[in-house]
């Protein structure tokens, strides 16, 4: 490992694939040591996994739903035991329904929230209390959406819980700041992977008109702005959610929201 290497470590949730496995290679190309966490694709952690290595980095799989507790606890524990301290997390496990408001059954509103916003709460107070005790701060990185701050029809569920993402990063960087433990949100705009293909035969020529920079986004560049907040040069910032999304959500007009 070059001496420019960081050698600390992260934990990235959901990061078998989409924005959690551009994410994880973002990190691991910086040098972090990376705990790639997944629900149920083993898989893809596996191949993220073994592409983390081959950037001369450890990498650790753990798998655990992020809305149960004691898969977290357990998470946490397998990442301090097999890497060390914990210095950075990434809450970037997510799920969605489309369904419009008055059909959206409570199953999927319950499992989204449970994932979305309980799994951040979980893996946060997990996670901050590990870098508390160990005494060297942190940072804690959530992954929002536009749905932070604007209203997607059939999309309630999610919105609700990205809402609420954004004022769990806000609280959480006021309590924690006295340890030097900084909480951030990254909201992404129009990113194309493998869900987001799905949803669009075109999906590049969809929203890349929308979009004022012209083009959408990659998992890359969510990765970029997380490896700088996940840095000492970020060490004065906290509290923020900052909108890597090309402009789209600066945009008065938002069709989907009406």
């Amino acid at each position: 490992m070059s001496e420019a290497k960081t050698s600390k470590v992260a934990l990235v949730t959901g990061a078998s694939k989409g924005v959690g496995r551009g994410i994880a290679y973002g990190l691991a190309e910086a040098g972090w040591d990376v705990a790639v966490n997944y629900h149920s694709d083993l898989a893809g952690a596996e191949e993220t996994r073994d592409v983390i290595e081959s950037k001369g980095v450890r990498c650790l799989i753990v798998p655990g739903d992020v809305g149960t507790k004691a898969d977290v606890d357990a998470m946490i524990e397998a990442v301090a035991t097999g890497l060390g301290q914990i210095d950075c997390l990434v809450n970037n496990a997510g799920r969605q329904t489309w369904a419009p408001l008055l059909e959206l059954s409570e199953a999927d509103w319950d499992k989204t929230i449970k994932t979305n916003l309980k799994g951040s709460f979980l893996c946060t107070q997990a996670a901050a209390i590990r870098m508390r005790d160990g005494g060297r701060g942190g940072s804690i990185i959530n992954i929002g959406s536009g749905a932070n701050k604007q209203p997607f029809l059939n999309l309630v569920d999610y919105c609700a819980s990205k809402g609420g993402l954004e004022q769990l990063t806000r609280v959480s960087a006021c309590e924690l700041g006295r340890y030097g433990i900084r909480v951030n949100c990254v909201a992404p705009g129009a990113i194309e992977i493998e869900r987001t293909k799905e949803e669009s035969d075109d999906y590049s020529g969809t929203w890349s008109p929308l979009t004022p920079m012209g083009r959408i986004g990659y998992p890359l560049d969510i990765a970029r702005m997380v490896v700088h907040l996940a840095s000492d040069e970020a060490d004065f910032i906290t509290g923020q959610t900052i909108y890597v999304d090309g402009g789209l959500w600066t945009k008065t007009h938002w069709p989907y929201a009406t």
